[in-house]
């Protein structure tokens, strides 16, 4: 019986191979595209989840909560705090905390930057990670340990056995040799960790600051916890603010007016939950959205959906070819089970024979689409995590799916109304069905080119918006923070700022694209709140190098006494020193100053200092454009500089940045030399948001791919039905343009109605996804416009041809139809 059904539904196909390509085709497309997206979505589900005890295994992440600071979630946390947790939470089994440092690293007398995490001794005991070589147990021992990734071992020792060898690491000016004992296997690319270095911390690391391991004011360390078996986390997160309230010292914060209890929120959060949680900032890997993922798994769910719909619609729609081919069945005694399950076999062969071409698909296009992404995707079909029989079982669910209706709705005809002579023609599917199904598919269509619209709109303005300062033409040069760099920082900037091409130089500890935050608070007379300010280190150059606009007052000038605030900050400043000022608009504003002039003059108390604003400069947006314009304190000062920033008019920037690299390395050659670009560094703060344009995109033109398909085919089906009424319309005058509007017009009403149900949806999404921008377009009507205008055109331009075929046929033909 199978093989017989089986041999129908081939003979079914191949008769009518158009019908067996749009739909096969249309199926593989939908497919690929589903798998494609599902393995990118089930990749970032899986992040650590291949962690030994992942489920037990939990971080300490910090939330800022108080109504007077910008809100932060950090996944650090006290250092104190991981003591504290194993003393009062019986719950937990294990503890460890680790402070992260970017040290540089000696190897045969050549400098390079390296990021390290300095841990407790347990480190690998409670985080189980793979090693190739050491024992986990005891690899952090020794004062002198060191465990290196394998990528780190491999460029600083090749591809031996690196145990017992040593690396000259220098921190904070103080070079140490270190041991190398342990190296990790390459991790997963699904993890938020990043261990490319790790050696013990102990209180021996920080002799020159034994009070840095007992702070309760600052969130330097990521801590971890095991929870034993059985135990409930939530109930531990309940206790935590009661645990704060009773842990954390009261004057912590130096003001002793604001408790650190009142401002952080501690949270234990399970590690297979981080990458797509909302603590993201001080993330040892870039973490990804929930909403993002979730949105790609509704798209990829979309997609294969309009595939499905393409079947429907067609099986409906050729319901007259195949209503004989029942009629006669039945009468030789089929029963309408048995029909039901040769459609049914039909439409599963067909998803069958799509899901083969789609993994072809898969298999030629994942290592194109990881490199897009920038992750490493694979497909394994089986073990734990193969994808075998969750393929099978989507490509049965999409064959039962999309052959539901046609199986039932073509085996309901009755034999005797279907024999009757010449009347296959006129039993038809259900034209309401069709017609609901295509504006679907056109809806969905429509929104995703809306979305695709909008995101490129965005991310085209983010990354061109007047940030507050001029970002051609601007380089900046980091390391010169670094104890060896500061003492010849200035030497540096002076003969930067004699090369050819150089119009500007200036240094900071703030830059564009910079993770740096530093808060101060400001007092006022006359107000009894302390007003946090962020507060930077510039010199007298930096505001003319980075092309900042001085609104009211003065910059700093370097020939002012008072301008100069290192003094006044100092730790042994005598009371009472006073020092200049200047503040950013929105700072100026957040003071109680309703236009910048009026700000000039004015006196406050900055952590203790009486100081007075002397200028008022345009805010500028050294980070994202997601976040909210910082009110920015800037004191001038000739130390404490991290970096330094250039402002050029130079043909060959690159070859410039290559002098500069001359000038770092003759004056301090034990230090690495880092420069970029600015506008490449805004540009990688957009890089997730113009993935996912390009994501909309392809999905769109996915989407219209598959929806054209089946405009086209339903498009022939419905003129084959008609093609009498268009003969008898041509014989009575009827040109031939008339009978192409006629169906035209037949298939743009559901592409219109579509338009009316995608602009909406569209706008909703759109405005809550722009809304986590704080500079955002304004969302006009212009993309829905060119979006339904598009699709619109595609839908007509897919059955013009067509139809103007039909239109241009001998009526004598068509009056012989049938």
């Amino acid at each position: 019986m199978w093989r017989n059904y089986l041999t129908v539904g081939m003979r079914a196909l191949a008769k009518n191979k158009a019908y067996a390509f749009i739909n096969i085709f249309g199926l593989t497309i939908g497919l690929a595209a589903c798998l494609l997206i599902l393995i990118f979505v089930r990749h970032h589900l899986s992040y650590d989840a291949w962690l030994p005890n992942a489920e037990r295994t939990f971080q300490l992440q910090s939330e800022r909560v108080a109504t007077t600071e910008p809100a932060t979630f950090t996944q650090k946390t006290f250092f104190p705090a991981a003591a504290a947790l194993a003393k009062d939470f019986p719950q937990i089994e294990k503890v460890t905390a680790a402070w992260d440092t970017r040290p540089i690293v000696l190897k045969d007398g050549r400098p390079t930057d390296a990021d390290m995490l300095m841990a407790d001794e347990n480190f690998f005991d409670l985080l189980q990670v793979p090693f190739l070589y050491g024992d986990p147990a005891t690899v952090l021992s020794g004062l002198d340990s060191l465990v290196l990734g394998e990528e780190e071992a491999r460029r600083h020792f090749g591809s031996g056995n690196p145990l017992g060898r040593t690396l000259t690491v220098v921190r904070r000016g103080v070079p140490a040799d270190l041991r190398v004992t342990g190296v990790i296997a390459k991790l997963p690319e699904n993890t938020h960790l990043a261990l490319p270095m790790v050696s013990r911390l102990s209180p021996a690391t920080f002799a020159d600051e034994p009070e840095a391991l007992e702070r309760w004011n600052s969130v330097p360390a990521y801590v971890y916890a095991r929870l034993r078996p059985g135990s409930d986390v939530g109930a531990i997160n309940s206790a935590l603010p009661a645990w704060e309230k009773k842990t954390i010292p009261v004057d912590s914060v130096g003001s002793g007016e604001m408790s650190r209890a009142d401002r952080w929120a501690l949270h234990l959060a399970n590690v297979r939950n981080i990458h797509l949680g909302r603590f993201q900032e001080s993330a040892m890997t870039a973490g990804s959205d929930r909403t993002t993922i979730v949105t790609f798994a509704v798209i990829a769910l979309l997609i294969l959906g309009i595939a499905c719909v393409n079947f429907t619609n067609l099986a409906t729609a050729r319901a007259s070819q195949r209503a004989r081919e029942v009629a006669l069945r039945k009468v030789l005694g089929a029963m309408r089970r048995q029909l039901i399950a040769q459609f049914l076999g039909e439409s599963i062969v067909m998803a069958g024979l799509a899901l083969l071409l789609a993994l072809s698909v898969v298999e030629l296009t994942l290592p194109a689409f990881s490199g897009f992404l920038g992750t490493e995707l694979s497909l394994s079909y089986i073990g734990g995590e193969g994808a075998l029989l969750p393929m099978v079982a989507l490509a049965l669910a999409v064959g039962i799916l999309g052959g539901v209706y046609p199986a039932f709705y073509l085996s309901g005809f009755s034999p005797a109304a279907v024999l009757k002579a010449n009347q296959a023609s006129t039993v038809q599917g259900s034209t309401r069905l069709r017609t609901l199904l295509v504006v679907g598919q056109f809806a969905v269509s429509i929104a995703l080119i809306i979305c695709t619209a909008v995101v490129y709109m965005q991310t085209q303005y983010v990354r061109t918006a007047d940030a507050g300062y001029q970002r051609d033409g601007l380089l900046v040069m980091k390391n010169l923070g670094r104890k060896a760099a500061a003492p010849v920082a200035e030497t540096i900037q002076r003969e930067v700022e004699r090369l050819d091409g150089v119009v500007a130089t200036g240094r900071a500890d703030i830059t564009p694209a910079s993770d740096v935050r530093r808060t101060d608070f400001a007092k006022v007379p006359g107000r009894t709140d302390l007003i946090p300010l962020g507060s930077y280190v510039v010199d007298a150059g930096f505001f003319r190098a980075m092309g900042i606009r001085t609104l009211a007052g003065r910059a700093f000038a370097a020939n002012r006494a008072l301008d100069d605030s290192t003094a006044a900050f100092g730790d042994d400043a005598p009371t009472g020193t006073a020092a200049n000022v200047v503040v950013s608009a929105a700072g100026a504003k957040l003071l109680g100053f309703d236009v910048p002039l009026a700000a000039i003059g004015a006196q406050m108390q900055v952590d203790d200092v009486p100081v007075t604003i002397v200028g008022v400069v345009a805010d500028v947006q050294y980070r994202s454009m997601r976040e909210e314009m910082e009110p920015i304190l800037y004191r001038m000062s000739g130390e404490d500089h991290s970096s330094l920033v250039v402002r050029f008019a130079s043909a060959a920037p690159s070859e410039l940045m290559a002098r500069i690299g001359g000038v770092w390395r003759r004056h301090v050659p034990d230090v690495p030399f880092e420069a970029v670009f600015v506008e490449d560094a805004v540009a990688e703060l957009y890089q997730a948001d113009e993935a996912r344009g390009y994501v909309f995109a392809a999905s769109a033109a996915l989407a219209i791919i598959v929806g054209c398909l089946g405009l086209y085919a339903l498009a022939a089906f419905a003129a084959e039905r008609r093609t009498k009424e268009i003969g008898l319309r041509k014989v009575l005058g009827a040109r031939s343009r008339d009978i192409v509007r006629l169906l035209i017009w037949q298939f743009s009403k559901p592409v219109i109605i579509a338009n009316l149900i995608a602009w909406p949806v569209s706008w909703w999404v759109m405005r809550d996804w722009l809304n986590g921008f704080d500079a955002r377009i304004d969302l006009g009507p212009a993309p829905f416009v060119l979006a339904g205008g598009l699709a619109l055109a595609i839908a007509v331009g897919t059955i013009a041809g067509h139809a103007l075929k039909v239109a241009r046929a001998n009526p004598i033909h068509a009056l012989r139809y049938e």
